[in-house]
């Protein structure tokens, strides 16, 4: 034999090899006979991304402010309408009447000791066109802050969460009627002044400080990406723990003939003025102050020496607002299934921005809409999905998830009806694959993450996140992480019960843009993700999730995943209960033997700590039983052959798997925010964009509610008792014809 015929043999049984291989593939929700059609499709798909539609894309949605109610952000509106209907689909605009409130008078000034005006502006930088567009960028405020003037001493609060006031009173120093100033960072900033005004202040302040958004991480824009002197960190500071949306509409769309609340009894605007500033007007009030010298883990990369006040800086603050309804565009795009059409697989991103947005959302945005592109031109082809895949912009986004909220709220009965899941992007870069959301969708993201390539490393995104995590000291597997809050899942997931995923990549792009005048094309094209590898990258995945969805003989739900990370959930919990114990007892025996005193420094401020209450033994046993059942239950559905039930079953089983989120859910919502509803995943009350996880539970105990933790676990198990009777009918599916 031939080397040449040798090596043709080689190849030949490579090919076989090959094709056997691909046959013997799974795909979670396929039968065998479907896999391949499939992942051909898949194939197709990949082929169709173009990198170059990213790039012009990006160009021109960030070429111009389009903040809510601006004419750019309603020409953009229009123009992905136009886009979405050449592409195939049934699309519309779908416009809410929402209050957006614009900075009228912003002023901040020191007083005392000596005086000094804030400048309250970002200066253009050079090689960035984008930050020369002079009174057409929007004013540095923090939206939803309330109109007001105070003047009073200041008070430096370090990041202003729960931690930092415990430290304060430790100190004997009390902020009210003060003037706080806090950094960003540490908790999301709608709770800095929500928790200042409930500690009596009546202004509050938040700044970037270098150390975590400046010249400390690296050079600041435009040598390097980080935040520069003159950059401000806009953004809400609506009250969305309690809910997110139009605030004068809550939990119903705010359509033009809606009923609205006034202004004065709306609960998510602040109850004090608040402002954001640069780290180059924060110096001067830092440096001002007196007191204590701020303790090591408070001090920030300013070249002061850090004092906690309060006084002798006293700060005079003015704000007032335009408080006006304005436009918000939703563009809602429709592809109808040829099986089951009221079935529907949603997909979205926001399309408004602080400034013009090309990180913060437009780099998700466009990956969405080449995305929607290549399935379009799939369909048109005769390859269109079984289900109705329903492509989502959102408006108003970035004042508190206003344009999702309200269309939720507005077809909330139809969604619960048709509702398969939800697939949110938001602002992406260069790095490691992110995806959080509904445990039940664990398997089909891990699938899907084991067969994209990561851009720069030739592995999948699976393997590069699973490396990233062992090297950082977690475990060998993929996981998602939970959903708070933050984007336009929060609406889908914790109001409506519908599974949703929130997707991304990140984690190589760091930088000081945020919501600055700096997030402009020229920043993302130098530091983001340059090549748009990785924006490609997003639209095949989520992509690929989405025709996994809407082609699935049986939905993808795992009910395993969820069980094994509600169990860890409790565990958590548990231990919790268990270590405030403990410290409580410690603590006490402190107080007793005068030992808190005996390690003071005389020279400093002491304050005699008191005993606290014990910590009382919670029963658990609700929760506990509740999941032993439910496990034996989806044993009992994972035993069933779903593939070989016949189409009218599948159908069935279908249009039951669909409503397996919402069976997470309870009515009543969780304590003091009706409005969420989820029982599994919450943003925090205290922690804003941050999850808790069994929030009712959890948030119970943290604030030593113990009457309400109980209550809470009762409530706990009868919604997990509730999942459990839902997975029992569909064991009952395949017995009923």
């Amino acid at each position: 034999m031939t080397k040449t015929n040798m090596q043709k043999k080689y190849l030949a049984f490579l090919l076989i090899f090959f094709c056997l291989t691909l046959n013997a593939q799974s795909i979670t929700g396929f039968k065998p006979e479907n896999v391949q059609k499939q992942l051909d499709l898949e194939a197709a798909f990949d082929s169709k991304i173009s990198t170059a539609n990213l790039d012009s894309w990006m160009k021109k949605m960030a070429a111009r402010p389009h903040y809510v109610g601006t004419e750019y952000g309603k020409e953009l509106a229009e123009w992905m309408l136009k886009e979405f209907k050449s592409w195939g689909y049934d699309a519309k605009i779908e416009t809410y009447q929402v209050l957006f409130p614009y900075p009228k008078i912003r002023v901040l000034e020191l007083t005392e000791p000596t005086t000094y005006k804030a400048k309250l502006k970002a200066v253009p930088v050079e090689g960035d066109i984008y930050t020369e567009q002079g009174e057409e960028l929007l004013p540095s405020y923090n939206a939803f802050s309330s109109d007001g003037e105070v003047e009073a001493e200041l008070v430096f609060v370090n990041y202003g969460i729960p931690a930092d006031y415990e430290a304060l009173d430790k100190l004997g120093i009390d902020v009210k009627g003060k003037i706080v100033i806090a950094k960003y960072y540490g908790s999301w900033r709608g709770i800095k002044p929500k928790l200042a005004a409930e500690k009596g202040a009546i202004g509050c302040i938040i700044y970037s400080d270098p150390k975590d958004d400046g010249y400390v991480p690296g050079d600041v824009y435009p040598k390097g990406p980080f935040k520069n002197k003159t950059g401000v960190q806009r953004g809400s500071v609506m009250d969305m723990p309690l809910y997110p949306g139009d605030v004068l509409t809550p939990g119903y769309g705010a359509t033009p003939e809606a009923d609205r609340l006034d202004r004065k009894d709306a609960p998510t605007i602040t109850k004090i003025p608040v402002l954001p500033i640069s780290y180059e007007d924060a110096l001067p009030l830092l440096e001002a102050l007196g007191g204590p010298v701020a303790p090591g883990s408070w001090r920030g990369g300013l070249p002061i020496t850090y004092h906690i006040g309060p006084g002798p800086a006293k700060v005079h603050l003015k704000l007032e607002f335009y408080w006006q309804l304005k436009p918000a565009y939703n563009v809602i795009a429709t592809l109808t299934g040829s099986e089951f059409p009221d079935e529907w697989v949603l997909r979205g991103n926001h399309h408004d921005a602080w400034v013009h947005g090309a990180a913060d959302p437009v780099s998700g945005m466009v990956a969405l809409m080449e995305e929607a592109r290549a399935v379009g031109e799939l369909a048109k082809k005769g390859q269109r999905p079984r289900r109705t895949l329903v492509y989502c912009a959102w408006d108003a986004e970035e004042p508190g998830l206003i344009g999702s909220t309200e269309w939720v709220e507005n077809h909330k009965g139809e969604l619960q009806k048709k509702a398969v899941a939800y697939i949110n992007t938001d602002g992406n870069g260069r790095g490691f694959f992110n995806a959080g959301g509904s445990h039940t969708l664990q398997t089909v993201v891990s699938e899907v993450a084991d067969v994209v390539t990561d851009p720069q490393k030739g592995v999948s995104i699976k393997e590069r996140k699973i490396a990233r995590d062992r090297v950082n000291g977690g475990e060998d597997k993929f996981e998602l992480y939970a959903l708070g809050s933050g984007s336009d899942y929060t609406p889908f997931i914790q109001h409506a019960g519908i599974a949703s995923l929130n997707l991304g990549f990140g984690g190589e792009n760091a930088g000081g843009e945020y919501h600055t005048i700096y997030d402009t094309y020229s920043h993302y094209k130098r530091f983001k993700d340059p090549e748009f590898a990785y924006g490609t990258a997003l639209s095949k995945t989520a992509g690929r999730i989405v025709l996994r969805l809407a082609n699935a003989d049986v939905l993808p739900f795992n009910f395993d995943p969820l069980r094994e990370t509600i169990a860890t959930y409790l565990e958590e919990v548990m231990n919790l209960c268990e270590s405030m114990r403990k410290e409580v007892e410690k603590h006490n025996k402190l107080v007793e033997e005068n030992a808190f005193y005996l390690a003071a420094d005389p020279t400093k401020p002491f304050i005699k700590p008191k005993k606290k209450e014990n910590i009382p033994y919670l029963d658990f046993t609700p929760i506990q039983n509740s999941m032993i059942h439910l496990g034996a239950t989806i044993a009992k559905f994972d035993a069933i052959d779903l593939n070989s039930l016949p189409a009218n079953e599948l159908e069935a089983l279908n249009k039951q798997l669909m409503h397996s989120e919402l069976a997470l859910t309870n009515a009543s919502g969780l304590p003091r925010r009706s409005w969420y509803k989820h029982q599994i995943y919450a943003p925090g009350f205290y922690t804003g964009y941050g999850v808790k996880t069994l929030p009712g539970v959890r948030e119970a105990i943290e604030q030593e509610e113990w009457q309400e933790a109980q209550e809470q676990i009762k409530i706990l198990a009868q919604t997990l008792n509730k999942f459990d009777d839902h997975i029992e009918s569909l064991c009952s599916i395949p017995t009923k014809n």
